[in-house]
């Protein structure tokens, strides 16, 4: 049948024929069995073994580098490095070799599933949840493979313990850990980050703010803002305002939030859109409080209008 083949060997494969309603049903709902079982007849004649240890691992039907990786817990770039790949294309039968992790991330441990096991089981054995399993190990579904690894953390993190932080827009891990009195390599540890790279929406744990002296308020920083025009503002140093907030140096970023010491009486200019409750919640202090001091007898405010804070 194959003619002028030169150095490639043909081969034919017949899967006979089917008379019946029932063969041809079988066969509908088998067919990617029956097609991996032709695949592995033709690696067997070719004197290739196919693989079964833990380190391989046969493409099916709807897989992706992406879904191999995870499942694994590689990354793609991996995955197509031990493999030689220059594209993301994959061919139903084609045999991986999967990377094996060579350092397990600090404070995790790996698990490698057994026959019968289950995300429940595995989690109420190492006293976790579920969803924790799940997060850990980026998995997207409850479904686990014999000889699968996961990552089991040594100590899981108490949430209650922390706020919550959605990412905004110009947000860096770096930024967030300033607002928050903490370090860019706490955060990551916190929340499991791999990267310092962050997403629009990604809610991170982030420790809670301890409660605010009744001598401090909190000051965001704006464009064109430095230590002296904030500091000769609000009536105090440079000094003072680097030694609260544990600053090394000067530079300021946009956004920043600084502890300004406020043991002096402040004076504040109304802006378009002020009231006595936004002006009070910012320094810290209460309406009746505000209109004390100011002598005021209504919460009506105007544009320009200074106060004593």
């Amino acid at each position: 049948m194959q003619r002028n083949t030169g150095i490639t060997e043909p081969i034919t494969v017949e899967y006979g024929f089917l008379d019946n309603a029932a063969d041809a049903q079988k066969l509908k709902e088998n067919y990617i069995d029956y097609a991996e079982a032709v695949v592995r007849a033709v690696l067997n004649y070719i004197g290739y073994t196919t693989p079964t240890d833990n380190n391989t691992y046969i493409v099916k039907k709807g897989d992706s580098l992406w879904s191999i990786s995870k499942k694994y817990g590689v990354t793609v770039e991996e995955l197509k490095a031990a493999n030689n790949l220059s594209s993301n294309l994959l061919s139903i039968g084609q045999i991986l070799k999967i990377p094996t992790i060579q350092e397990t991330p600090e404070n995790y441990t790996v698990y490698t599933v057994q026959k019968g096991d289950t995300l429940y089981k595995i989690a109420n054995e190492y006293d976790l949840t579920v969803d924790n399993l799940i997060e850990y190990n980026n998995l997207s579904s409850t479904n686990l493979t014999i000889g699968q690894k996961l990552l089991i953390p040594n100590e899981i993190i108490n949430e209650s313990e922390y706020d919550t932080y959605i990412v905004k827009a110009g947000d860096s891990l770096y930024r967030i850990a300033i607002n928050y009195n903490t370090t860019v390599d706490n955060l990551m540890d916190i929340n499991n980050l791999s990267t310092n790279l962050l997403s629009i929406g990604q809610k991170l744990l982030v420790p809670k703010k301890m409660n605010q002296s009744p001598n401090n308020f909190d000051y965001v920083v704006k464009l064109g803002d430095t230590l002296y025009s904030i500091a000769n503002k609000y009536n105090t140093t440079v000094d003072e305002i680097k030694q609260l907030n544990n600053l090394t140096s000067n530079l300021l970023n946009v956004g920043q939030t600084l502890k300004i010491p406020s043991s002096n009486e402040v004076t504040y200019v109304v802006k378009s859109g002020d009231n006595l409750y936004s002006i009070a919640n910012r320094y810290n202090t209460t309406v009746d409080e505000i209109k004390r001091k100011n002598n005021l007898t209504s919460n009506l405010l105007s544009i320009g209008q200074i106060l004593i804070i």
